[in-house]
């Protein structure tokens, strides 16, 4: 059987103390040198010794009866020198074993403190490296499985560590909103098939009944009048419902070209809100045009009035106001009905979700599809006075591809 490989944590301890053997190995030479020199000093006193111990004997076999009084006084000042340098020799001899010792003895505290310190600081410094790589390495698991990062990270490590959480943290969530986005703009493509497909269905018979209706409404007594109006109304509503689907089916199409959302804005507040309801226009002129299809947006725009005022039931006041914000244009059009509740306020933007009684659930799909298309964002806020906020920005250069000459048809 193989043995296990090691842990990222063991690599890095094993690392760690094998640098710390460098200093305690170097503290080790130190103690074996000390001892050596001392071994030396030991000889050295040993010699010392044996010479005073041969010149003593030398003194004492001399025969002092033949020497003069000068070589006698000599003779004694020499031993008198010769006693005191074995007197101190002794002394050094014992203060070195002392002072040996007593290093001896500090040396090796200091290695076992070196030592210890050493295989702490690596444990620590292990603990400190590999549990926030260990982390980092989970999360990217967690982002491959697309799942969802811990909410309140560890303060684990280094400060580079939190930055790289950061980081990591950061890129999961643009990831996972590319992700969503994806998603919705593939559904969107579905939706899209779908109504260009049931569009093309509803249009091929509606015609021709519109037309035989129209034909029987000339000759139709009193009786059939009333149904006609009947069918008349539906068939009406159908074409109304199989444009909606076709102009959902479609994206703009054309170059784009300069659009003043202060002129179009004030054109649908005259054209597109009932007599009955207020309009209060308030554009700053420092606004700057946009580019982009003037159709689709005359549409997006009348299409949120229009049920601004249904909102209101055909009262009330709607408030317009325009403004430039960051590279672009911002609008809102505020309404005093019954608002839009937080749970709905990014459904309503879904295709085939209404909250109106004849509704196709077209209408604000269509709006967002327009705005997105033109590099924008449109949301939905409670207005502190009552009432919904439709909020809108649209950038100064669109994605579209520009030249001259006006935006084609479609939504």
């Amino acid at each position: 059987m193989l043995p296990r490989p090691l842990t990222f944590r063991q690599r890095i301890l094993w690392a760690l103390l094998a640098l710390g053997v460098l200093p305690t190995g170097a503290v080790l030479v130190t103690w074996a040198l000390t001892l050596q020199s001392g071994s030396t000093a030991e000889a050295m006193r040993t010699a010392v010794a044996e010479s005073g111990t041969s010149g003593r004997v030398l003194i004492q076999t001399l025969d002092t009866t033949r020497l003069s009084v000068a070589e006698r006084r000599a003779l004694n000042d020499h031993a008198t020198a010769l006693s005191t340098a074995l007197s101190r020799a002794q002394q050094i001899s014992a203060y070195s074993k002392y002072v040996g010792a007593t290093a001896t003895v500090v040396l090796l505290l200091l290695g076992a403190i070196i030592i210890y310190a050493g295989s702490r600081i690596a444990g620590h410094l292990s603990r400190q490296l590999s549990r926030p790589i260990g982390e980092l390495v989970e999360w990217t698991g967690f982002i491959r499985r697309r799942e969802a990062l811990p909410t309140e990270p560890p303060k684990r490590g280094a400060p580079e560590f939190g930055v790289l959480r950061d980081a990591l943290r950061e890129m999961a969530d643009d990831l996972g909103e590319a992700s969503r986005r994806e998603l919705e703009a593939e559904r969107l493509r579905a939706f899209r098939e779908v109504a260009r497909r049931v569009a093309h269905e509803m249009k091929n018979p509606l015609t021709p009944m519109r037309f035989a209706v129209a034909q029987l409404s000339r000759s139709a007594t009193p009786a059939q009048a009333d149904a006609l109006d009947v069918l008349a109304t539906e068939s009406a509503r159908l074409e109304q419902l199989a444009r909606e689907f076709a102009d959902f089916g479609r994206l703009p199409e054309g170059p784009a070209a300069e659009v003043d959302l202060a002129e179009l804005l004030g054109e649908l507040c005259r054209t597109s809100v009932p007599p009955e309801i207020t309009v209060v226009f308030a554009a700053d002129p420092s606004t700057p045009n946009i580019l982009g299809h003037l159709d689709p947006l005359r549409r997006a725009f009348a299409n949120v009035l229009r049920n601004a005022g249904e909102a209101q039931e055909g009262r009330g006041e709607i408030r317009v106001t325009l403004r430039p914000k960051l590279d672009g244009a911002e609008v809102r059009i505020a309404d005093r009905g019954p608002g839009v509740k937080p749970s709905d306020r990014e459904r309503i933007f879904q295709p085939y979700i209404t909250t109106k009684k004849d509704g196709t659930g077209l209408g604000l799909a269509l709006v967002r599809q327009t705005v997105e298309v033109h590099g924008g964002t449109v949301g939905v806020e409670e207005n502190p006075t009552g009432g919904a906020v439709f909020v809108f920005w649209l950038p100064t250069h669109s994605p579209l591809p520009t030249g001259s000459g006006a935006g084609g048809e479609g939504a």
